[in-house]
């Protein structure tokens, strides 16, 4: 936009967190107030060290505040690391408020079964407040409630103070967020139906009067696909009719003891349900031995017309009705209307099965604590809303001692396009939300309220160089045992002249076994990634390199594209001095992935269809890991990309625009390359 930086004064960004705006930062401030300005909408493709984060709160606090009925800002994070960095960003945009200004209130909120004690699944109760009295209780939620309001606070500061009060963290979270300019929660609070329904209404937030701010929104996408993915199996029919028998029998047993309306109501329909699923049962296991052999000789899935499934419900309804006259779904008939009527028969058997209500035993597995009788109406429920649109795909796997159906959302854009169109404007962020306009489509913002920009890195070249080695490839066609030997020899020529810590990232385990498996690298202790780590084994990591680095010990970190290591970790403090990325993360040829790209396709042009399902996000995978070293403005790292396919235009058009990409074909090459590298940015450090 040609803005000139230095032509600006604190009193234009009031509530920016920083005393000196940051490069690219103003632009951003300055657009993303305009698109809110204008109930409306901005995509921010914006590279770590730019302050995204303070720069969107800047712009949806002025705006907010700027309002007769100031908004409510819902801050949505898929990561809780970055809640820390959310609330440690009001707390400097609260010091260097002027005069007059009210400081601005936060509520941390995480998931329940982090906040509270032992949450029981059936009740939804938990046991934090066990033990105290009542007189205790009210005046320690008020003392809570309190602390959360009267400073920005850490929820891991809000769950101690509550654990010293014996009240229950997560309530008092909720009861404070009325009272709060920000709420920092999970992108499930918005974007899941089911979490939204239970969650924005108990805490009288209005979604049609908040600003929302979507951090690292490149993952959005595939998180309301992830929402929207149910299963059903064989083995789940038979469990939810035995929920259904207990419901039942609950039911009259309630109606026995007080015989209202309500509960004959609620009993005749739970009767109607439980006898459609007991014929529904044998019906889907003859689908399911069909489906296994109808398998190609050589395949492991394959796609299900959604009319099979709808067949097995509505040929159920048909029978039992045939034999008994009863047509209780059938209360609001709808003369020559008879899709209608089968889609309200799918939609109350949906209702009927989610309503379920069962006593478990204590001994059951968490994990595996859903009602079956939920799981099979979550199942009929998205059919029902999507199973008319070319969006829904059903696949059918092996997995599993039965096999199992699977449903995905293709287009996460039925989901979040009326929810973005129905807010006061939202800023989605993150440094690989590229291209944005790939993100605008997807996520179906509103074309005319819609604003896009990708902003340059404010690192130089000569901070963050990328280095392509053009003789090495993971495709799959040239791999072999002397390829993997290349790849080797190029990281040690990266160890032997990289300083401290560095960072390997592989398309896949079995990749990452196959070139690294159990050999050692001269100069560096291995850490390799695993699929059993913990919580608490992610958190000890970086804690751990800043150990090591003090006692001059070096680690080569080893991981997985879109797993723990590449996305969820915030190396700061300029703990990582090189990564190398091996291959390109293209997802294997699937069912899903093909009903993917023929929909992409329909939906946003033959152009598009191969980019936005397979290109891009393969490379927005890699310039995840490619910013792992880079958290602050100071850092400096050097990236390689151990794949010759990088410089390819298929893939080199899916980069940012002001990468720029240097050659390599030898590992010798590539350690002169890390040598001078290293020695330019010790004399910069040094300047």
């Amino acid at each position: 936009m040609g803005l000139v930086e230095n032509q600006t004064t604190p009193k234009d960004f009031p509530f920016l967190a920083h005393k000196e705006p940051r490069p690219g930062q103003i632009e951003m401030i300055r657009e993303s107030r305009e698109a809110l300005r204008n109930n409306g909408h901005h995509l921010a493709a914006a590279p770590t060290g730019i302050g995204k984060t303070a720069a969107a709160l800047a712009a949806a606090i002025e705006i907010s505040r700027a309002s007769d009925h100031p908004a409510p800002i819902l801050f949505l994070t898929g990561r809780q690391s970055q809640h820390t960095i959310v609330v440690n960003t009001i707390r400097n945009i609260n010091e260097r408020l002027p005069d007059g200004e009210r400081p601005v209130r936060v509520a941390d909120i995480i998931g329940r079964n982090d906040m509270c004690k032992d949450v029981d699944v059936l009740s939804g109760k938990c046991f934090c407040e066990q033990g105290t009295s009542d007189d205790s209780k009210q005046s320690g939620r008020e003392e809570v409630r309190n602390f959360i309001l009267q400073f920005p606070r850490h929820v891991d500061e809000i769950i101690d103070k509550s654990r010293v009060w014996g009240v229950c963290p997560w309530a008092i979270c909720r009861s404070a967020v009325k009272d709060s300019d920000v709420l920092i929660c999970d992108y499930n609070h918005v974007f899941a139906e089911a979490v939204r329904e239970k969650s924005l209404g108990a805490m009288s937030v209005d979604l049609a009067k908040c600003i929302l701010i979507v951090d690292e929104a490149h993952n959005l996408p595939d998180r309301i696909r992830m929402s929207m993915e149910r299963v059903v199996t064989p083995s789940i029919v038979r469990s939810a009719e035995v929920d259904l028998n207990e419901y039942v029998e609950t039911l009259t047993a309630a109606y026995q003891k007080n015989a209202s309306n309500s509960v004959m109501k609620d009993l005749d329909m739970a009767t109607w349900a439980w006898e459609i699923i007991k014929i529904a049962r044998s019906k889907t296991a003859d689908l399911f031995r069909q489906l296994h052999t109808d398998l190609l000789r050589d395949k492991e899935e394959s796609h299900v017309e959604v009319k099979r499934l709808l067949d097995i419900i509505h040929r159920s309804c048909d029978e039992y009705e045939g034999v008994t006259g009863q047509k209780t779904l059938a209360e609001q008939p709808v003369p020559g209307k008879a899709q209608v009527q089968r889609k309200y028969r799918l939609l109350g058997l949906a209702e009927i099965l989610l309503k379920v209500t069962i006593d478990q035993e204590a001994g059951d597995d968490e994990e595996d604590s859903e009602i079956h009788a939920h799981r099979l109406g979550h199942i009929l429920k998205v059919v029902e809303t999507y199973g008319e649109t070319p969006a829904l795909s059903l696949v059918f796997s092996t997995k599993g001692k039965e096999g199992k159906i699977t449903s995905h959302l293709l287009d996460p854009g039925l989901v979040s396009g009326p929810l973005f169109a129905s807010t006061k404007g939202s800023i989605l962020m993150s440094g690989t939300l590229y291209p944005p306009q790939m993100y605008a489509d997807i996520l179906d913002l509103p074309k005319e309220k819609t604003t896009k920009t990708a902003y340059n890195s404010p690192f130089a070249g000569e901070r963050r160089p990328v280095l392509v080695a053009g003789d090495v490839t993971t495709k799959y066609t040239q791999r072999s045992l002397d390829m993997w030997a290349k790849i080797r020899a190029h990281l040690q020529a990266l160890i032997d002249e990289t300083p401290g810590h560095l960072a390997v990232f592989f398309p896949s385990y079995k990749i990452m076994e196959d070139i690294i498996g159990e050999r050692t690298f001269k100069g560096v202790t291995k850490l390799v990634e695993s699929r059993d780590w913990s919580k608490q084994d992610i958190d000890e990591i970086v804690p751990s390199l800043k150990e090591k680095k003090e006692k001059n010990q070096r680690v080569m970190l080893c991981g997985v594209y879109g797993a723990r290591l590449s996305e969820g970790i915030d190396y700061n403090g300029g703990i990582l001095d090189a990564v190398a990325c091996i291959g390109i993360p293209n997802a294997p040829p699937s069912v899903l992935s093909s009903a993917l790209k023929d929909y992409a396709g329909e939906r946003f042009g033959a152009n598009n269809a191969w980019r936005y399902t397979v290109t891009q996000p393969a490379i927005n995978a890699i310039l995840q890991a490619m910013g792992r070293p880079i958290r602050s403005i100071g850092d400096r790292a050097l990236i390689v990309l151990l794949d010759q396919r990088h410089t390819d235009r298929t893939y080199a058009t899916c980069y940012p625009s002001d990468l720029r990409m240097n050659a390599t074909n030898t590992p010798m090459t590539t350690a002169s390359f890390a040598r001078r590298f290293f020695s330019r940015v010790h004399t910069l450090d040094e300047e």
